[in-house]
């Protein structure tokens, strides 16, 4: 496990020496010290970014250049992914096999984006027609410069590859602050990099705290654009400190995302999927559809058929075979989903299951998986993400009250829609405001397809030539052809 910075290539000690515990939720146990970067290791870290992108050239390499970086980094993480995976279990906490799947899922990301640079060799010089032969106008795409990035605990190593593998395929450099609760992969990322023989200066790894080194990066005049994944509350405030450079932004934010089951829907395929939309990674899930709607004529079949599954759910260190459910990522995170279920109940919400620590597990920050019913609509917990494994149970009358209930948040990252009727799926999915909608499914994510939400969710998207475009700036470049001379004014 890395104990430095990675900073223009090199490794190198934070300058005010500080380091930050590393502890493993499963254990409470303090089982390594990360460094703690401040405001001058974020500044080397932003002026080596800028040097390698004005004067050391890597804006001007060819698309396919950097794709032979981006495919060994590849190459590199899927030859460590067993020990990456463990690495991730240990820092964050979630079960092997899910851990194994987000490693995986990273090496394909850095292999997509690696296809999409490629591309951009043949697609970023495209003549444009124009209403005046005299002159030649062509568009061209270009990398928007020195990128900060600042990434969730939720998915360590995966976020890092959504922000890493674009902004290095468009020919940006970035500097790279991963969340303090999870950094031991971001900093394995690094020396991936490094043994990639990804030129110095091009990824800047700095770890530290959010009001130190976030903030720095944030504020530093030579970024250019800064690429964040987190709350709303955090996402609000980098928001407005970057207009005040007129910084390029991108947001993916939180939501509260519904999922409608309707009364013609597969019950048992209902259940499994409503679980797998809430209790995956804890539910610390940015689009987890922690409210559920059922029509009233399943309501009370599918909320016992719901609780009897919830209810056999294997507990414990995500290391363990057969563990579902792991421990939340740290102690902070369990007090929060602990005060938040206590303060449903104040509201007058119902606990049908789960709603505290399993009685046999003493040590960890491990969460029963929860259902709650009778959840006002007015309440913390109906609208406001909890981000763990809490779903909230309602029944509904009509399609039409369902859609005006999904949309009744200041969220819309995504929802999803349980039905047989192939017309209402449709018809629900145009009507939910959110940005990704599941049909008969909750959850499945894919690199080639756009990932971002309506309202307070976001803004732009991850993910696919929507990922890349985040990364690129659009220039007119215009020549005159004709042998006249140019006057004052045009004839």
């Amino acid at each position: 496990m890395r104990t430095q910075l990675y900073i223009d290539g090199q490794w190198a000690d934070p300058i005010s020496k500080g380091t930050l515990d590393v502890i493993n939720p499963a254990t409470e146990e303090v089982i390594h010290a990360i460094p703690k970067g401040g405001a001058q290791d974020i500044d080397l870290a932003v002026r080596a970014a800028r040097r390698a992108f004005d004067q050391d050239g890597w804006p001007q390499t060819t698309g396919a250049q950097r794709a032979v970086y981006l495919r060994r980094i590849a190459e590199l993480i899927r030859g460590r992914s067993e020990e990456l995976a463990r690495l991730e279990v240990l820092d964050n906490g979630k079960p092997l096999p899910e851990a194994r799947w987000d490693i995986g899922d990273a090496a394909g990301c850095f292999d997509y984006y690696a296809g999409l640079a490629e591309n951009l060799d043949s697609d970023s010089s495209a003549d444009l027609a124009i209403s005046d032969d005299r002159f030649r106008t062509k568009v061209v795409k270009e990398a928007v410069g020195v990128v900060g990035g600042i990434i969730p605990w939720n998915y360590p190593l995966l976020m890092a590859a959504w922000k890493v593998a674009p902004a290095l395929a468009a020919g940006c450099t970035i500097v790279l602050k991963p969340a303090e609760n999870t950094s031991l992969t971001a900093l394995e990322l690094a020396a991936v990099a490094q043994q990639a023989e990804l030129p110095a200066g091009v990824l800047n790894i700095v770890t530290g705290l959010g009001g130190e080194a976030g903030q720095a990066l944030v504020t530093h005049p030579q970024v250019d654009k800064l690429a964040f994944t987190g709350s709303g509350k955090v996402g609000s405030h980098i928001m407005a400190e970057a207009a005040k450079d007129i910084k390029r932004v991108s947001l993916e934010l939180g939501g509260k995302s519904p999922l409608l089951v309707f009364d013609d829907a597969d019950i048992e395929n209902a259940v499994e999927w409503i679980m797998f939309g809430i209790f995956w990674n804890q539910g610390q899930v940015c689009s987890a559809t922690s409210r559920v709607l059922v029509q009233e004529g399943v309501y009370e079949k599918l909320l016992a058929r719901l609780t009897e599954e919830a209810r056999k759910i294997t507990i414990g260190d995500g290391l363990e075979e057969g563990v579902l459910l792991g421990p939340l990522v740290s102690k902070q995170q369990y007090d929060q989903v602990s005060a938040a279920v206590v303060r449903a109940q104040e509201d007058g919400a119902q606990v049908v299951t789960g709603g505290a620590r399993p009685a046999a597990l003493g040590k960890g920050y491990y969460f029963q998986p929860t259902i709650l019913t009778e959840v006002p609509l007015d309440s913390h917990a109906w609208k406001e993400e909890i981000f763990g494994p809490v779903v909230c149970v309602r029944r509904f009358a009509t399609e039409q009250d369902a859609v005006a209930l999904a949309n009744d948040s200041r969220y819309g990252l995504a929802a999803a829609v349980m039905t047989t009727d192939a017309k209402r799926s449709e018809r629900v999915a145009h009507a939910l405001r959110a940005g990704i909608v599941w049909i008969n499914c909750s959850q499945p994510t894919f690199t080639e397809a756009p990932w971002g939400g309506y309202k307070q969710s976001g803004i732009g998207r991850e993910l696919g030539k929507w990922g890349l475009e985040n990364y690129l700036e659009t220039k007119q470049i215009t020549a005159y052809t004709s042998n006249d001379a140019w006057g004052w004014y045009v004839k």
